[in-house]
């Protein structure tokens, strides 16, 4: 499989320009929006309490502009400029959200719905994404388990499955290096009941950007971020593991579990370090991107064989 199969090519190209010019003159063509691209900010979410024990004070956020033109989001283009680009393509009203599969409540939920049944709160949670840059983001929402335990999850309930959207208008869903759509995702039932999963509505108290996988969102802070699917409109507890898109696209690259983890590279680069976007130097990244309260739950498990 050739690298630019699944690297978008203007990025695989970018990355080339940077090892030639070196870093200081690179840094615009390795950040192109950064100092220059601005977001809109969004209408403020009512009733956010800020979590300090998600404070994570030894940490700057990162910001705003930054978290909102520098995203992963392949339905609405490859590129990291294209999901702020193309963000009023997502049209985020009407939605539903359902809840199926093996649960004794199942339920499809208006998203207006979940925002008054659920009070929120902000949590600043480190993102490290599989490409090795990372971010600190202040995400508003609340724990996933709270959501789920709403549906009665029964015995059988091993994995839950996630499904985002896809909308005709979305440029991306025309064809991005052959990858499937809708996008799906998926844990274990424990990895979700844990409670650092988060759906998110919001960031820095505001509605969730389109960019950033409005209106709901999934977040698992230890764990790349392609994990945490963005947009979603379907969650499915099942006793079998789910598939995922990245697993099946390019299984030797890309594993169900996909914790962050210092000690197992990536095909085609290191893991053991990242860039923290808007920041020159890298640094160090740590086991599980620094929540070592989850360790417990892959404990004699192999996280290279499971990675």
């Amino acid at each position: 499989m050739r690298s630019s199969e699944i690297t978008p090519k203007s990025l695989y190209l970018r990355r080339r320009e940077f090892l030639k010019l070196g870093a200081g003159s690179a840094l615009a063509l390795s950040l192109p929006a950064f100092g220059r691209a601005k977001t809109e900010h969004g209408p403020k979410l009512a009733g956010v309490t800020a979590n300090a024990k998600f404070a994570l004070p030894e940490e700057k956020k990162s910001p705003f502009d930054d978290i909102t033109t520098y995203n992963n989001f392949y339905e609405l283009g490859a590129d990291k400029a294209d999901p702020s680009g193309n963000a009023a393509k997502l049209q985020t009203r009407p939605w539903t959200l359902s809840v199926e599969g093996e649960v004794g409540k199942p339920k499809k939920w208006d998203i207006d719905e979940i925002l008054k049944a659920f009070p929120i709160e902000e949590r600043v949670y480190r993102l490290r994404c599989v490409e090795a840059w990372s971010m600190v983001v202040p995400w508003d929402g609340f724990p996933l388990a709270d959501f789920l335990k709403k549906h009665d999850p029964t015995s059988r309930a091993k994995y839950v499955a996630f499904e985002s959207v896809v909308q005709p208008q979305m440029p991306g869903i025309r064809g991005f290096a052959g990858i499937p759509f809708p996008y799906v995702e998926g844990l274990r039932i424990d990895e979700a009941m844990h409670p650092l999963a988060l759906l998110v509505v919001g960031l820095y108290g505001e509605t969730l950007p389109n960019q950033d996988g409005a209106p709901i969102r999934l977040i698992v802070p230890w764990k790349y971020g392609f994990k945490s699917a963005k947009s979603v409109v379907r969650i499915r507890l099942q006793e079998t593991q789910p598939p995922t898109t990245w697993s099946q696209y390019a299984p030797s690259e890309y594993g169900f579990y996909s914790n962050v983890n210092p000690d197992v590279d990536h095909p085609r680069w290191t893991q053991s370090n990242e860039r923290r976007i808007g920041e020159l130097l890298r640094r160090k990244t740590l086991p599980f991107n620094g929540y070592p309260e989850v360790a417990p739950l892959y404990a004699g498990m192999d996280l290279r064989k499971f990675y």
